[in-house]
């Protein structure tokens, strides 16, 4: 890779003139040069950053003999595409490896930085406290584990990308740009950096669970066991479990009586209690030094953030045009930026020629001859899959399925010898590996990591626990889900899903055969769980008595579903099977079910679905979860209510004419809103400041979050029995109605300055926060600058329990949705675009149709550009 030299300046020769006066001589200076210097910055800065964009034309030729078995060609469409056509499974590899480092390797590389916990060598001291939390999992040594126990054919896959993607890099003229304001050179990428990106998912799919289970056990403290279970219910009324068309009687308990308990938190008013009104699931904002500190956050779903959506529909309820084939919806939600986690990718090859080296005889795959395998999705940046999309025969995508993958066992040490601890029928001694951060601009840092048979030691307050976590087996992390690309049926596709190393997760698949399927993808514990397990709310175990998970399921021992009566499947990380396979499985915080009643009903109403009515449901915003809280401030905003009170009879007149939806305009959406966050404060609010508490040395970092809704993610459901029994009135309330009245006015007073009830538009409250992460370093006199590396802040619809969830900085990371032989009528929208770069015209490219909810083709377009890679 050339960089360009910036700090070398030309000389001039020196003028026979007379020499003016110093000081004038130094008012001249500065009057030329400094201008002179600001423009000559500005052009060797804007030159060296359009040296770092990719080259999308002509011929490249690596150096290296043995990259190609044949040249390889991609095509970039108009929003930067590319399409990969190549001869063997092995050159389509090289080549993903090689436009994914030209359009994104500084997201590559923050990808496998933060899940190894290397940070610091990056950024310098202030990203440490997040590489000691990261660094404890110690993830590169896994990740080197399971690269040298990889297959062959996987091994060379491997080999093979990353040899593409240093190459990429080394093809750039100038190193990406984030790496100038850096001072720094990017560090080559290793076959052990593509097991890290899926560990960085990990990280961002399952490691709220360790959080989840010690606010549970913090709560359960605080309370006495009837109110305990009343407070995290493990059903709802709103459960959308699959083989029903509604809730089943049978299988929905009933909403939980209210306990005999009242909480001792209630008998002081909370009406000025000084705690924060809570706000819905959104980008929680983290302290930032001011350097790159923190950078995780770009990465990583914010806590308590859960939206991920996906369905199938069977060939019969499928629109005519799909010749019988099934139908798939996919809108995974994650924390959004710039560049977006997923990048579109199309990839071919002959027929016949699956492996990394396998020509099988074939044609050469740039001749224009022959049949092509074609994969067209969604790949990771940092590995050479697609992880959702079609190969035409199999059509699949995810959503996160919250079970149990971490225990955390509480370690009874031996008071004379740290290192040693209780185990069931005696003791076992742990042992200490010695990690060394690398600190940028500062000197190295020590970690000693105690390992104990169950995982590593995590030290919260004056506990210690071992963390037993799905991540840390060998079965976590493999390339297994590249045989999704040859499956050619739901039941191939979901023997392939139950054998991936992915973070477990609900996998919906259509084929082309018009039949459906549902499995869990990823590794699965076996669990002997029962009904008092479940109950226990998965808390902290005894070392002593700890016995876990006894390995892992085979294939055949996983749930599934093919082809049910309903012809229809839905998952919206919400609760999925029957109690009793539930059970078996975990359950860490999943979605109150809101969001999926209301996809199988909008499912169900569709006799036969075409791909825009599945798009409408993408970005349905109706807010069916909060008509009952806009009832109970209508019941209680009656004549003497309103008498002598103009801002609750606006309140209530906003309330009357609202559509039912959250979207951008809606006034009545955000009122009702803040109306049941008020309520929940009024009733939660000395609770959650009494956990936040109990976190605030130990953990500091958790305890803004450390609530009731983080140990719960049912906390809806049972305000709604507190408010049908018209229970729990603070004592300083003198009845229901006057405890309801007081909400109305604190969600009125919580308005933001220069907003009124009558224009309190809920655009205005969730406008979009999508930025490159250097966006928060540019100082406020550039707001020019930062504009240039973010997405407009535009008023978005949707919000939480609904299936358009949006936050300002959390939402549909993609929508996809493709009848498997039909690709050509499919729709695909993401927010950003294909590249990392700001001066790419592809930064943002396809941003605008995602908030407009514009169908843009799920296909890559005509190509605009056309690149060959070939060998020396």
């Amino acid at each position: 890779m050339t960089d360009l030299d910036t700090s070398s300046s030309q000389r001039r020769e020196a003028s026979p003139v007379r020499r003016p006066s110093r000081r004038r001589t130094a008012w001249v200076a500065a009057a030329v040069l400094i201008p002179a210097l600001v423009v000559g910055a500005a052009v060797t800065g804007g030159f060296v950053l359009h040296a770092s964009l990719p080259q999308v034309d002509g011929t490249w030729h690596t150096d290296r003999a043995a990259a190609l078995a044949a040249p390889v060609t991609i095509e970039r469409d108009a929003l930067g595409v590319p399409t990969i056509t190549g001869r063997t499974r092995g050159d389509v590899a090289y080549a993903t490896g090689f436009v994914q480092a030209q359009d994104r390797f500084f997201q590559m590389d923050l990808l496998r930085r933060v899940a190894a916990g290397e940070m610091s060598a990056l950024v310098g001291p202030a990203a440490l406290d997040l590489d000691r939390r990261n660094r404890l999992h110690r993830f590169r040594a896994h990740a080197r584990s399971m690269v040298e126990a990889a297959p062959a054919s996987e091994r060379e896959l491997i080999d093979r990308y990353t040899a593409g993607v240093n190459d990429g890099l080394s093809a750039l003229a100038s190193r990406p740009p984030e790496y100038w304001l850096l001072g720094v050179r990017p560090a080559a990428w290793r076959p052990e950096d593509t097991a890290l990106v899926v560990y960085a998912m990990y990280l961002d799919l399952q490691a709220q669970e360790a959080r989840r289970i010690l606010a549970r056990a913090a709560l359960r403290e605080r309370v006495p066991p009837d109110l305990f279970a009343f407070l995290l219910p493990e059903t709802s009324h709103w459960d959308a479990p699959f083989d029903a068309a509604s809730a089943p009687a049978g299988d929905l308990l009933a909403a939980p009586a209210l306990p005999a308990t009242r909480p001792d938190w209630l008998r002081a008013s909370q009406t000025s209690q000084g705690v924060q009104t809570p706000r819905a699931p959104q980008a929680t904002p983290r302290s930032h030094a001011p350097s790159l500190a923190a950078l995780d956050d770009v990465l990583l779903t914010e806590s308590g953030a859960v939206g991920s959506n996906g369905w199938v529909v069977d060939g019969a309820r499928s629109a005519a045009t799909t010749g019988g084939s099934a139908m798939l919806a996919s809108d995974m939600h994650l924390g959004l930026s710039l560049p977006n986690i997923w990048y579109r990718v199309a990839l071919q090859w002959p027929d016949g020629a699956t492996h990394a080296n396998d020509a099988s005889g074939a044609n050469d795959a740039n001749d224009g001859k022959g049949a092509l395998h074609r994969v067209v999705g969604v790949s990771l940046p940092g590995a050479p899959l697609v992880i959702a999309g079609s190969n035409g025969h199999v059509a699949w995508g995810f959503t996160n399925s919250y079970g149990r993958f971490i225990d955390l066992i509480d370690l009874e040490r031996d008071p004379a010898d740290p290192l040693r601890y209780r185990v069931p029928g005696g003791w076992a001694r742990a042992s200490v590996v010695h990690e060394r951060i690398d600190v940028k601009g500062g000197a190295p840092v020590d970690l000693p990591v105690t390992e104990t048979r169950w995982g590593p030691e995590w030290v919260v307050g004056t506990h210690a626990y071992a963390l037993r976590w799905v991540a840390h087996d060998r079965e976590a992390v493999n390339l297994n889900l590249q045989r999704l690309e040859d499956a050619h049926n739901v039941a191939d596709a979901l023997h392939v899903a139950q054998t991936s190393g992915i973070p477990t997760q609900n996998i919906m698949v259509a084929d082309s055969h018009g039949d459906i399927g549902w499995t869990l993808a990823g590794p699965l514990p076996h669990h002997e769980a029962s009904a008092s397990d479940a109950a226990a709310g998965d808390l902290l175990f005894k070392s002593s008595t700890y016995a876990g998970w006894q390995g892992y399921r085979p294939p055949e021992a996983y749930p599934a579903r093919i082809d049910p009566p309903l012809g229809r499947l839905w998952t919206a990380n919400n609760r999925a099977l029957p109690l009793d396979e539930q059970r078996r499985i975990g359950d860490a915080g999943a979605d109150p079910g809101a969001r999926a009643a209301q996809i199988r009903d909008d499912l169900l109403a569709l006799p036969r679905a075409t791909e825009r009515d599945l798009l409408a449901i993408q970005t349905d915003d109706r807010a069916r979860w909060i008509e009952r809280w806009r009832r109970v401030a209508l019941d209680a905003l009656d004549a003497d209510a309103l008498k002598d009170h103009p801002q609750r009879a606006a309140f209530r007149r906003q309330l009357e004419q609202w559509n039912g939806r959250a979207d951008a305009d809606a006034v009545g959406y955000r009122l009702v809103r803040g109306f049941f966050f008020s309520m929940y404060d009024g009733w939660f609010g000395k609770l959650d400041a009494s956990l936040a508490a109990s976190f605030a040395d130990s953990l500091p970092a958790l305890a803004p979050q450390a609530g009731y809704r983080m140990a719960s993610s049912r906390y809806a459901p049972v305000m709604e029995t507190l408010a049908a029994n018209h229970a729990w009135v603070p004592d300083g309330d003198a009845n229901w109605r006057a405890f309801v009245l007081d909400r109305i006015d604190h969600a009125i007073s919580e308005l933001p300055k220069g907003t009124t009830v009558d224009n309190a538009r809920w655009g205005e409250r969730n406008r979009a926060s999508i930025e490159h992460p250097f966006a928060r370093l540019v100082p406020a006199w550039l707001p020019w600058v930062r504009g240039a590396l973010g997405a407009p802040h535009d008023p978005l619809p949707g919000d939480i329990n609904m299936p358009r969830v949006q936050a300002p900085s959390f939402g549909a990371s993609e929508r996809m949705i493709v009848s498997p032989g039909h690709e050509q009528d499919g729709i695909f929208e993401m927010p950003g675009g294909q590249s990392g770069h700001p001066l790419s015209p592809y930064f943002l490219a396809g941003h605008e149709a995602w908030v407009r909810a514009q169908a843009v083709p799920f296909l890559p377009g005509e190509a605009v550009h056309r690149l060959v890679l070939a060998g020396p």
